[in-house]
């Protein structure tokens, strides 16, 4: 380790990431919930599903954020991730950069790496639930 000064932070460091997976995933689910028919229909789902989904987000952003089952809600955000990256390529054909360069599967990505890192380190002991 070049700065080992820098470890003594690393429960910071991950409750900072469980607070920027928590908001990406809040702020998704509650969109689902804000207009279940218009998100039905951008997402090719059932409104039944987009509805359970949202709920699936924020419940999962919450046990990230709080540290509460903070593992087993980063395995349940992987899942959702893991099916939108199935729905960006096998069905809309959307490369991992997609047209404009911000809206392919990248980003989907970047949130399951983010979420393993919570689902193996457990999220660091800054959490309700150790």
């Amino acid at each position: 380790m070049i700065v080992p000064q820098l470890a003594r932070f690393t429960d910071v460091a991950l409750l900072l990431l469980r607070i920027m997976i928590g908001i990406v995933f809040i702020t998704s689910g509650w969109k689902h919930f804000q207009d279940p028919e218009g998100r039905s229909k951008a997402i090719g789902m059932s409104k039944g599903f987009t509805i359970f989904l949202g709920a699936a987000e924020v419940a999962g952003s919450l046990g990230v954020i709080f540290g509460v089952l903070a593992q087993l809600a980063a395995v349940g955000l992987i899942l959702i991730m893991l099916g939108a990256i199935q729905k960006k390529i096998f069905v809309w054909h959307t490369g991992f950069w997609g047209k404009s360069g911000t809206n392919g599967w990248s980003y989907d990505t970047t949130l399951i790496v983010m979420n393993l890192v919570i689902a193996t380190t457990g999220g660091g002991n800054l959490s309700l639930i150790k």
